[in-house]
């Protein structure tokens, strides 16, 4: 043992060098994202079309404010310069997730998210406005059975349903919108009042704070480990010594750095995107990369940010929606009483109306004046959406402007019709309301693997307790290949479509399909402790691979302890079956072969010959033991030996077409694979 170990020490520096080379398909990568970043804004400049650059202050403070003098307030015009704003807010948001420190200063980011909310804003102003118009001229959709008016109005981002009580009676005041299956029930009091009723269903969520809606891939932190701070010390060495190590050790680019890929480019960017590759740089420049990607500060900033987490206030009001662990999912359903305008009168020729200059106006209940009464309260029933898997029984919550956060009191008998997909409670008042679910549904997962099918393709399989979620990839792009529960698919809307990561993760997490950890996971999840320094560098050396090699969950990571990890390794399967999918295929012939691909895949995955290894981001070995061994033991494997990188310790017993494919792996491609482990975190949550 002791002269493996010496053998080890002796090709160290050889072998951190050789990974340091295919390393800088890293910085590749950064260095694509960055030339993809400037060439979209050129891009945009030269396509003249009208529409705004978000990222320039001049341009959309003017959009803004053309919109806000427009007085057209048609229901209709409102939803499409809507999908225009959501597209900007959309832009603004990935820029903020997508763009490295480097490149984005204090002020701008403060100026995105002003942008953001200011967009956010006049849009739901907008709505308002163009209900009040539709409360104006109520008789033109005066229901012929009941008299009162209804309207149901909708596009792929909202549901807009109204009703105004135009004939008082007591007898209708309970409503169902048959177009979206909203309905209420009203207290006699309004029933017999000039009141108006909405609900305006906004499928995305413009309410909760924005630190919420634009949520990156966080820093993994660092778990009571005194050998990682010992590490992290160590890490701290002379400059000279600082300098050599940034050429021999491997290093990882920041989460921020690595959090998206771009998204599709324009042919003519996507044919130069390899020469990138092959970008001379000066020494210089690749020194100041490597400082900016080392991981001794990432690990340092790791121990900083667990100590800020224990200082976290804890929640003690047991009504306030603790964020960190409850997210909204299917939107937020603006639910509203207002008072009805003065309507149209009809004397002879003419129509004349009384203009009040005060606008949409909410209807007070119960009444401000007689709050210590009891007061009957409004019952709703929604419609849940088809496009949002909820798991278990969604928490109700209203939203509390004064202290901006979601609170579930105030809202009492929740009846959830699963068949039905409907749910129906009681609330003392009109209130913005969210049905939230547990963010940590699918945690931990029960197994995951990771799985070539082609160059530069691979197959990401995460299955947890609820669902089993295959995500394709394939160069700098991947697809929800899909999502199966109760041996069903389902969210077939979102399947079949190429997204970046950042994208596709904002896609899961709408659905209600979360798979990707939080900065404060660890507080409500059981995890499977591991240090920072094994596990990043784990999913690193695992992406500059996974073109040639497979990868998936071993039961014996649980026991390796908090300094190894350990998972199943085999080489690429031949014969595994190569998804082609076409722009131009429909999306039952996607399905179906996404299906054959997965099929075949588990059939080679039957007979498939697993390795065990263990890594501690500085040691790699093949372990003696199996899956289905008895004990655990770091035993090495007869006729194996130590090395400093999983690449190299792979490379002992690889094929020649292998290691080819390693090296001639896109940069691109193993930023996505890198993008998604880091993501995900498998060594951790499973």
């Amino acid at each position: 043992m002791e002269k493996l170990e010496a053998k080890d020490q002796e090709r160290r520096e050889s072998e951190l060098a050789e990974l340091h080379s295919l390393e800088q398909k890293f910085l590749s990568a950064q260095q694509w994202k960055t030339d993809y970043r400037a060439y979209g804004k050129w891009e945009h400049y030269l396509s003249c079309d009208g529409s705004p650059d978000p990222t320039v202050l001049q341009e959309i403070n003017t959009f803004m404010s053309l919109w806000r003098d427009d007085q057209n307030e048609d229901i209709q015009l409102v939803m499409e310069k809507g999908e225009q704003v959501l597209n900007l807010i959309e832009k603004l948001q990935f820029l903020l997730l997508d763009t490295p420190p480097s490149e984005i200063t204090e002020k701008e980011t403060v100026q995105y998210q002003e942008s953001i909310l200011e967009l956010q804003n006049l849009l739901h102003q907008k709505y308002n406005g163009a209900t009040e118009h539709l409360l104006k001229t109520a008789n033109m959709y005066e229901d012929s059975e009941t008299g009162n008016m209804q309207a149901v109005i909708k596009d792929k981002n909202v549901t807009f349903c109204i009703w105004a009580n135009l004939k008082k009676k007591v007898r209708l005041k309970n409503h169902v919108f048959c177009e979206a299956q909203h309905g209420f029930d009203l207290p006699k009091s309004l029933a017999m009042s000039s009141v108006a009723v909405r609900i305006l269903h906004t499928y995305y969520d413009h309410v909760s704070p924005l630190w919420l809606q634009c949520q990156s891939v966080p820093r993994l932190e660092v778990l009571d480990s005194k050998e990682l701070t010992q590490h992290s010390k160590d890490n701290v060495e002379e400059p000279e010594e600082e300098e050599k190590k940034a050429r021999e050790e491997p290093s990882m680019p920041t989460e921020e750095e690595m959090c998206s890929d771009g998204r599709k480019s324009a042919v003519s960017f996507k044919e130069n995107s390899n020469s990138i590759a092959d970008i001379n740089e000066t020494e210089e420049e690749i020194e100041k990369k490597s400082e900016i990607l080392d991981i001794s500060s990432q690990v340092q900033h790791l121990l900083t940010q667990e100590e800020m987490n224990e200082k976290e206030e804890a929640i003690t009001d047991e009504n306030i929606v603790d964020l960190q662990q409850f997210v909204p999912v299917g939107g937020v359903y603006h639910i509203d009483a207002l008072q009805l305008p003065p309507q149209v009168k009809q004397i002879k020729d003419w129509s004349m109306v009384e203009v009040l200059d005060v606008g949409l106006q909410a209807y007070s209940y119960p009444p401000e004046e007689a709050e210590d009464a009891t007061h009957p309260p409004i019952q709703i029933t929604l419609r849940l959406s088809d496009n949002v898997m909820y798991f278990e029984d969604p928490v109700i919550a209203r939203w509390d402007p004064a202290g901006q956060q979601w609170r579930t009191d105030g809202i009492s008998n929740i009846t959830h019709e699963r068949q039905a997909k409907s749910i129906t409670f009681e609330m003392r008042a009109f209130y913005t309301i969210a049905l939230l679910q547990d963010a940590h549904l699918n945690m931990p997962y029960q197994a995951w693997e990771l799985q070539p099918t082609g160059m530069d393709e691979a197959l990401l399989i995460v299955t947890t307790v609820f669902a089993t979620i295959q995500i394709q990839i394939k160069g700098n792009q991947c697809m929800l290949s899909s999502v199966v529960v109760e041996e069903k698919d389902v969210l077939s809307y979102v399947t079949g479509k190429w997204l970046s990561p950042v994208d596709l993760r904002a896609v899961l997490k709408k659905a209600g399909v979360n798979i990707f950890p939080g900065a404060y996971s660890h507080k409500y999840v059981s995890v499977n402790k591991k240090a920072p320094l094994a596990e990043v560098r784990a999913y690193q050396q695992m992406a500059l691979v996974a073109s040639a090699f497979a990868f998936a969950w071993s039961k014996w990571n649980l026991e390796a302890g908090q300094e190894q990890v350990v998972f199943k390794e085999s080489g690429a399967a031949a014969g595994v079956a190569k998804p082609c999918i076409l722009q131009r295929q429909t999306r039952w012939k996607i399905l179906v072969l996404i299906q054959y691909l997965v099929s075949e895949h588990l059939k080679a995955d039957s007979v498939k010959d697993w390795s065990l290894y263990m890594f501690n981001g500085q040691k790699a070995q093949k372990l003696k033991i199996t899956e289905t061994s008895e004990a655990f033991s770091d035993e090495l494997e007869e006729d194996s030996e130590f090395h400093s990188t999983l690449y190299h310790m792979l490379k002992d017993c690889a094929s020649k077409e292998a290691i080819d494919k390693v090296e001639t792996a896109n940069f691109l491609f193993i930023d996505v694979v890198y993008q998604l482990l880091l993501a995900t975190r498998v060594l951790t949550y499973s």
